[in-house]
């Protein structure tokens, strides 16, 4: 039986298309009070310069707008934070994101809890981190949070299954483990340090791959009918799992085409729902 392939490019398409009439909603609540995601981009890097593009594109296609701030490379965390205490205390801006990653000289994490936790859109903060993990209200991480929806649109069965989370890093792979045991996943979570890391994988219900490097996960690693949730990218629409592991499983996200979209859709409604809370739609 072929495996189900979890299409996120069209799901994201979906989800857009709801997300603009709820704007639409919301600008006959409040006319001229468009929702507004600020980007920061620190430093030049492409990659970084094209995902920001890329989410400023997607504010317009649901009518919300973006505000870019671009940074030199020699900025400094002081620096960077006026910036976002400016930000934070914008009436007219509802959701704040912080590019990742930035230039070494700045310390990335205190700079990340600097964003106010009601326009954390993007779900870095350590307190936003805490609530989420602890079932209270917060934006979760984009990128998780995308494929917790995707997995719940395709009915994906989540409770009681062993969900093998490889990443740790504090935006994927920790709060894709707090979301999947929040919804009663037994969850192991694996990393560079893991000792018979392949074993590990092989006992997976779930693989979530977040791991950063190319075709790491191979096709003998994988067991028959598992789900793959491939959450890298890397040049020439490679992911972290070999495409030869992709039709042992039940269910398997594409590269590119599956994670990706689903993390630029839910920083959209993250913040058009930051907006709907700023402007009493939602309470």
């Amino acid at each position: 039986m072929n495996p189900l392939i979890l299409d996120g490019k069209s799901l994201a398409k979906r989800i857009e298309q709801e997300l603009a009439q709820r704007t639409q909603a919301l600008l006959a609540h409040a006319p001229g009070r468009i929702p507004i995601l600020a980007t920061i981009l620190v430093g030049n890097d492409p990659a970084s310069a094209t995902y920001v593009k890329m989410k400023g594109n997607a504010c317009r296609r649901i009518g919300m707008d973006s505000r870019s701030i671009e940074l030199p490379e020699h900025t400094t965390t002081a620096e960077l934070k006026a910036v976002i205490n400016e930000l934070n205390s914008d009436p007219d801006v509802h959701g704040i994101l912080l590019q990742h990653p930035v230039p070494h000289q700045i310390d990335e994490r205190h700079c990340f809890d600097s964003i106010a936790l009601e326009k954390d859109v993007d779900g870095v903060t350590c307190l936003g981190f805490g609530r989420m993990s602890m079932g209270s209200d917060a934006y979760g991480s984009a990128t998780p949070a995308g494929i917790m929806t995707m997995l719940k649109h395709y009915e994906i069965p989540l409770k009681g299954k062993h969900a093998v989370v490889l990443g740790r890093s504090p935006i994927l792979g920790k709060p894709m483990s707090a979301m999947l045991l929040n919804e009663d996943c037994t969850v192991t979570i694996c990393h560079s340090r893991t000792v018979n890391l392949q074993e590990h994988i092989r006992m997976a219900d779930i693989l979530v791959a977040a791991v950063g490097k190319p075709a790491f996960v191979q096709k003998d690693w994988i067991r028959e009918g598992s789900i793959i949730i491939d959450a890298g990218y890397h040049p020439g629409g490679i992911g972290d799992v070999h495409s030869d592991a992709y039709p042992l499983s039940s269910a398997f996200t594409p590269v590119p085409g599956g994670v990706g979209p689903m993390t630029i859709s839910t920083l959209m409604s993250q913040t058009l729902t930051a907006a709907e809370k700023a402007l009493g739609i939602i309470l």
